[in-house]
Formats: C-alpha cells, sequence, structure tokens
C-alpha cells in the first residue's frame, strides 16, 4: 500500500514540475516569436495551470476509467470553489471587478448547469452518458468563452514584462520534459489510484473526486493562495472561476471525444453542490458589500468543504 501511495505522490510531483516546465517552455518560445502577451495568457499559461487535469482525463478516458474523469473535474471543481476560494477569502477579503460579478461567475455557473444537463437528459444520447456530440458542443461554448475572453481584455492596457531571454535549446528542453512529466505523473497517478481504490474496496468515485482532484489542483491552490497573501483578488478569484469553466468545457469535453463517458447518476449530488457552490458565491459579490467575499462568507465555503469531505469518507466507511 505505501509503495503505491508513494508512486502517485510522485506522479503529481511530476504533474506540477511538467506543467512548470512547459509553461516556462512555451512562453519563452512564444516571445522569442514576438507573440502577443494576451495570447500567452489565454492559450499557453491557460493550458499549463490545468494540464495536471487534462492528463490524467485523457489517460482516464483511454482507459474507460469514467468515474475518474468525472471525479476529477467534479471533485476539482469543488476543491477550487470551496477549498482554494475559502483559504483565498480568509486569507485576504476577495474584492472582483463588475465583469467578474456579472459576468464571469455566471459563465460558470452556466457550465456547471450544462453539464449536469448533458450527462442526465436524452437529446443527443439514449442513455445517461457524455457522448461525442456532448463534447463537440461544450468545445464549441469553450470556444466562444474564450472570445468573450479575448473582447473584455484586448481594450485593457498591456503592461510591460521583464522576461529572461533562453536558448532554443532550453527553451525545447523545457517544453519536452514538461511533456514527459505531464504524461509520465499522469499515467503514475491515474493507475496507482485505481489500485488503490480496488485493494481497499474504495470506489473510483470517491478516489476522483478527493485524491486526485486535490492533487491536480494544486497548481490552482498555490497560484491563489499566493495572490491572496499579496492581496491581489483578481488574480486569486480569476483563477478558481477561470480554472473552473476550463475543467468543464474543454477538459471534459476533449475526454468524452476521446470515449464517451459513462454517467455514474450519484455524480448529480456532487453537480448540485458545485451548483449551489457557485450561487452562493454569486450572492456573496452581489448583496451586502458588492463584488466582495467577505472572510465570513469564506469561512462559510472552507467549512462546507471540510464537512463534505467527510461525508464522502463517511458514506465509503
Amino acid at each position: 500500500m505505501i509503495f503505491p501511495i508513494s508512486l502517485i505522490i510522485v506522479g503529481f510531483a511530476c504533474l506540477i514540475l511538467g506543467a512548470n516546465w512547459l509553461v516556462d517552455g512555451a512562453s519563452a518560445l512564444a516571445k522569442k516569436y514576438k507573440v502577443s502577451d494576451l495570447a500567452i495568457g489565454l492559450t499557453i499559461v491557460a493550458f499549463g495551470t490545468s494540464a495536471p487535469e487534462l492528463v490524467v482525463n485523457v489517460i482516464g478516458s483511454m482507459n474507460g476509467y469514467s468515474d475518474i474523469v468525472l471525479g476529477n473535474i467534479v471533485g476539482s471543481n469543488n476543491f477550487n470553489l470551496f477549498l482554494i476560494l475559502g483559504l483565498s477569502g480568509l486569507i485576504y477579503p476577495v474584492t472582483v471587478q463588475s465583469s467578474t460579478a456579472w459576468k464571469e461567475i455566471p459563465i460558470s455557473l452556466f457550465a456547471a448547469i450544462i453539464m449536469l444537463f448533458f450527462a442526465n437528459d436524452f437529446i443527443f444520447s439514449d442513455s445517461s452518458y457524455l457522448g461525442r456530440i456532448d463534447g463537440v458542443v461544450m468545445l464549441v461554448l469553450f470556444f466562444l468563452f474564450l472570445y468573450y475572453v479575448f473582447t473584455q481584455m484586448k481594450n485593457e492596457p498591456q503592461t510591460e514584462v521583464s522576461i529572461v531571454h533562453k536558448s532554443t535549446l532550453k527553451i525545447w528542453g523545457l517544453i519536452i520534459f514538461g511533456l514527459f512529466g505531464l504524461v509520465a505523473g499522469g499515467q503514475l497517478v491515474v493507475m496507482n489510484s485505481v489500485n488503490i481504490a480496488s485493494s481497499l474496496g474504495v470506489s473510483e468515485k470517491i478516489v476522483g473526486l478527493t485524491i486526485i482532484a486535490a492533487g491536480t489542483s494544486l497548481p490552482e491552490l498555490v497560484t491563489s493562495v499566493v495572490a491572496a497573501l499579496k492581496k491581489n483578488s483578481d488574480i486569486a478569484i480569476g483563477n478558481v472561476i477561470g480554472s473552473n469553466v476550463f475543467n468543464l468545457l474543454f477538459i471534459l469535453s476533449i475526454s468524452s471525444m476521446i470515449s464517451p463517458i459513462d454517467y455514474n447518476p450519484k455524480f448529480n449530488l456532487d453537480l448540485s453542490i458545485l451548483i449551489g457552490g457557485t450561487i452562493f458565491l454569486l450572492a456573496a459579490m452581489l448583496t451586502g458589500h458588492r463584488k466582495k467575499l467577505d472572510r465570513w462568507e469564506a469561512g462559510i465555503l472552507f467549512g462546507f468543504y471540510m464537512l463534505y469531505t467527510v461525508f464522502l469518507v463517511i458514506k465509503e466507511i
């Protein structure tokens, strides 16, 4: 048992290091060819921060581990919303721009509702699963979201960022080792998590919702906590909301296009919690101190996640 757990830890380390190396290398390559900061932020950095979830889901989907795939996405989003944003708000109250309160948060709510609808209805399929057509529709919605973000950002003033010039050899070394780290780490996490679940009699759903979801969300956790410590609310909440939309509309769509995902109706509770938490966040932004998540509201998010995790564990005992 200790050996598989050690391999999972090694896998998470490979995922985090691989994502960092890939972002560093790809950003340097883009700068080398004079690609704008905006394009880098919308593509490379967005991909890099969610790369662990993407790799784990692609591997899980290819091997038919539907509960791992769904648990990773739903679990990561709940982890982002309740634990990361809750912890960030406890460190420093989160104040957001009007567009975040009125547009980005509702978009993340819409994405969660769309997933719940696609997974449970019979419009595109005759049973409960996310099929390739569902995936295509969600991917189109993701590109519409990117278009919205681009139109929001293109009129904002661009700040000059000092960069360290890297040699071509170092750039491609970072990219290649980053990709290798992601693939190797993803394999270690998925395969050993499934082995542990089987040996303990724990469902893949719970493993996906807890261990894998927390591990793949480590980049978002570090980013938001550091942002909160620096009192940078936009990054703290933008990281969470952006990651949740990316996970649902992009990563899940890619996973379902690789192989249709059998949907376990038990995920409806976890999805409902995600939707309820997003509604709570939206209400917090639009009531009281408008466009601000106070410490007591952040405490509710954080405390609820602790209770939710205990509930998941108790159900498996």
